[in-house]
């Protein structure tokens, strides 16, 4: 209780700097630990830049002792603990040593001093050190540098601090406003708190009060649990719109079973590779841009491999979906050992810039990475490009006349076989952007395509061979179907529960979701 005291009386007096003394730094590098940690509560309640570098360093261990002296040893260098001065190690110098007790005094001390800085990011390392250790002692800390903060986000870290504190007090009251108040958190670890203090708590009223707030909590968790699921089921939606949109083409516009486009995604995902490696030899400081330039090489080069794909093999097997099946299965296979060969069959590293990393934190504790909603956003941008180059341009009024009626097509003037071309390309070039988005958010390796291969054919399949608007419902759908079936099942029956589902409503509505009109459809 007199080391609680001491520690009050410190932390009220905090903010009245003096410098760090001789016989203070001994005092707290030398002796016993009670008497240590009673300098240390004097020394950090007025702590100046010095005595903070010097806590710092009795934490990392970098604190030494010579005669009457205290140094700080980091590296090859060594500086007096008082004067800062650059300082000869003296022979014999010994280590300070602390117990477990002594370092989490230490820590919190730091943690203290730093609630105080003005970096925003040093003060939320102070809170979370706190947090770790909560000690009624420290509420007049709290309380202060809840006054001063200025920033929404700590100031609610700070808020369920002082009430987590507040829930081990020997008042009632405070027990009782401290459950109270934790019912608006948040926060998973509150609940843990709020357990764990549920089983040692005897107070009636105030056990009623923690049962509320764990309803509370328990509620407000679960609305983000549920968020959670549906953003990852529309990211992973997006993911399979890109690397179905492609397909779209390829397999519902021109009919073609390309076994192959797996490894058309895999090969954009290399050339993002590619161009992330001449950005860290070439251009160095504009590293964070490199995925700009990557995502027109992605399409260039999947649509190159496309085209050359078309005029070489596919053009001499159109109506003859098995010997297309074959020959492009054969072809992907040559094309993953192709890529074995030149970069190895390990798995590659591709970064995230840093704009991409991190993520936004909504509804008090589901975070949101950036890189997938980087992604989301690039699917809906490709999604409307495409649609307005098929809807508005003359390249998609050919694609559609020669899918509809190639002959009639062909006698209004289309070259037929260049707009098969062109649009097969396409088709490759959309998959190269699938490569280039899924490197941002998995391993780039040989085996890329084969994970999305068959997830690709079933949502096209599933939206309507050749349309658009059935492709993006089927993607999306199953995207967050998967998800919510996975949180409830597990992942592998998920995918197996997906399938049999798409199973069934293939067999009840063969035209998929959404059915081609017009006399086509009747053909």
């Amino acid at each position: 209780m007199l080391r609680k005291l001491l520690l009050l009386s410190a932390l009220l007096s905090f903010g009245v700097a003096h410098a760090l003394t001789i016989d203070e730094a001994r005092a707290i590098a030398v002796g016993e630990t009670d008497a240590r940690i009673e300098a240390l509560h004097k020394a950090a309640g007025a702590a100046d830049a010095r005595t903070a570098d010097f806590l710092q360093a009795l934490a990392d261990d970098a604190v030494k002792t010579a005669g009457e002296r205290v140094f700080i040893v980091r590296g090859e260098q060594v500086f007096d603990a008082v004067t800062a001065a650059a300082a000869t190690l003296p022979d014999g110098a010994e280590d300070v040593i602390s117990n477990n007790r002594l370092r989490g005094e230490i820590d919190a001390a730091v943690a203290a001093i730093r609630l105080s800085s003005p970096d925003a990011t040093l003060r939320a390392r102070a809170i979370q050190a706190l947090a770790g250790e909560p000690d009624e002692a420290r509420l007049p800390l709290i309380e202060k540098a809840l006054k001063q903060e200025t920033e929404a986000a700590l100031r609610s870290q700070l808020e369920l601090l002082r009430a987590a504190i507040m829930l081990t007090s020997d008042q009632p009251a405070r027990r009782l406003q401290a459950a109270r108040a934790l019912s608006e958190s948040r926060d998973p670890s509150t609940k843990t708190l709020l357990l764990s203090r549920l089983d040692v708590e005897d107070d009636p009223a105030i056990k009623a009060a923690i049962r509320s707030a764990l309803r509370s909590v328990e509620s407000s968790l679960a609305w983000a649990d549920r968020a959670g699921q549906v953003f990852s089921g529309i990211s992973l939606g997006s993911i399979l719109l890109l690397v179905a949109l492609g397909l779209a083409i390829t397999y519902g516009l021109m009919g073609v079973i390309n076994m192959a486009h797996g490894e058309l995604m895999m090969i954009g995902a290399y050339a993002t590779y590619v161009v992330q490696g001449l950005f860290q030899r070439f251009l160095p400081g504009a590293f964070d841009w490199y995925l700009v330039a990557a995502v027109p090489a992605a399409f260039a080069a999947s649509a190159l491999m496309g085209a050359v794909l078309e005029r070489g093999v596919i053009r001499f097997l159109y109506g003859r979906p098995l010997e297309t099946l074959l020959a492009t299965w054969g072809i992907s296979l040559m094309l993953m050992q192709l890529v074995r060969s030149v970069f190895g069959a390990q798995n590659v590293g591709v970064e995230n810039p840093s704009w991409m990393s991190g993520g936004v934190v909504v509804l008090g504790s589901l975070q949101l990475p950036w890189n997938r909603i980087v992604i989301i956003g690039f699917a809906a941008c490709v999604l409307a490009a495409m649609a307005w180059l098929i809807a508005r341009t003359r390249l998609g009024l050919f694609v559609r006349g020669v899918t509809q009626n190639r002959p009639i097509a062909s006698c209004m003037g289309v070259n037929t076989a260049r707009i098969d071309t062109w649009a097969f390309a396409l088709g490759s070039g959309i998959a190269g952007l699938a490569g280039c988005a899924l490197s941002q958010v998995g391993n780039v390796g040989p085996d890329l395509g084969q994970s999305y291969i068959v997830d690709a054919f079933m949502v096209v399949v599933l939206g309507g061979v050749g349309q658009l608007a059935g492709t993006v419902y089927a993607a999306l759908g199953l995207g967050v179907l998967n998800k919510f079936l996975e949180g409830w099942a597990g992942a592998v029956l998920a995918k197996i529960a997906v399938l049999v589902f798409i199973i069934v409503f293939i067999q009840k509505r063969p035209q998929g979701i959404f059915a081609v009109r017009g006399r086509s459809a009747d053909a």
